[in-house]
């Protein structure tokens, strides 16, 4: 598949005590909503702090839009106009008032627009059935209703790129089903638009997913389009006698009295004939899982 990129990265490294982010390349592609998959303390957020310029003390180059760089988006305004971020530590002051909430970003920001907000604002439920409450204080709201109060923000605004971590982590299933479909209507809202959002369980926003990037111990191990991963990892469940002769084969396995499951790469597969097996679609979910398994410290 042709595409470009939203962003384009190069030797992208920030150390830590007993971590190290390592990405000699990264690139996001444009136009499509892209999961940044991985276990807690995979490197995440640092990355995602870095790209869009929160983390400064890193090395490495980062290309945005096919015409900024690293340095344009610490000084040049406009590179922030068109991106949207919302992260997992409340960047609204708890005494702010909704009301100011939409005043300083009102100021920040160009092309925030407050009707926009006021109606993402009913369209998310952040006041349950009642009207909007712009005296209603940040502290007053549960750690769901902050986040939605962030995207309602994000979303008021008119930009080229969304990113979010851990968008879905602090909502309910209602509301997680709601942000796939705000990512959707973001995505068709104009052209070349781009969503990038991190997850350490992609099974509640897999239906948005067009591209995935899997981290693990602060390296990418595995990214690509969805439905290209899919043709590359098979599920494959098997009888309980071939356990032993099929765990040399695949890619990662578990095992009971009633037999063997496990994630097999299409180029392995017929590597398992003779035996007695089904194969299916592995779920993004499952392979996710598989890659992070098998590149993790934990066996």
């Amino acid at each position: 598949m042709d595409f470009t990129n939203v962003i384009e990265a190069k030797n992208i490294k920030k150390s830590f005590k007993n971590f190290t982010l390592d990405v000699p390349s990264f690139k996001l592609p444009k136009g499509f909503a892209t999961a940044l998959i991985g276990e807690n303390g995979a490197g995440k957020t640092t990355l995602l702090n870095i790209l869009t310029g929160i983390r400064l003390d890193y090395t490495g180059s980062i290309n945005y839009f096919g015409k900024y760089s690293e340095k344009d988006i610490d000084k040049d305004p406009s590179v922030k106009e068109k991106i949207g971020y919302t992260g997992t530590e409340n960047f609204f002051l708890p005494h702010w008032t909704v009301g100011q909430v939409e005043e300083i970003s009102t100021l920040l920001f160009e092309n925030f627009d407050s009707k926009k907000f006021r109606d993402r604002c009913k369209e998310l439920a952040i006041f349950g059935p009642g009207s909007f409450d712009k005296s209603k204080r940040v502290s007053a709201l549960s750690d769901g209703t902050k986040t939605k109060l962030m995207l309602a923000g994000v979303l008021a605004r008119e930009t080229d790129l969304l990113i979010m971590d851990e968008p879905a982590s602090p909502l309910d299933p209602l509301m997680r089903d709601k942000l796939c479909e705000l990512i959707r209507d973001y995505l068709s809202s104009g052209d070349n638009k781009s969503v990038f959002f991190s997850t350490h369980n992609i099974s509640d926003m897999e239906n948005v997913t067009d591209y995935a990037i899997i981290m693990e111990q602060g390296r990418i191990v595995e990214q690509g389009f969805v439905e290209d991963l899919k043709e590359k990892y098979i599920a494959v469940k098997g009888e309980a006698a071939d356990t032993e002769k099929a765990r040399k084969i695949l890619y990662t396995i578990s095992s009971s009295n009633y037999g063997f499951e496990g994630i097999c790469l299409a180029e392995d597969l017929d590597k398992l004939a003779g035996m007695d097996i089904t194969t299916e679609t592995a779920s993004l979910f499952k392979i996710s899982v598989a890659i992070m398994k098998k590149n993790s410290l934990i066996q």
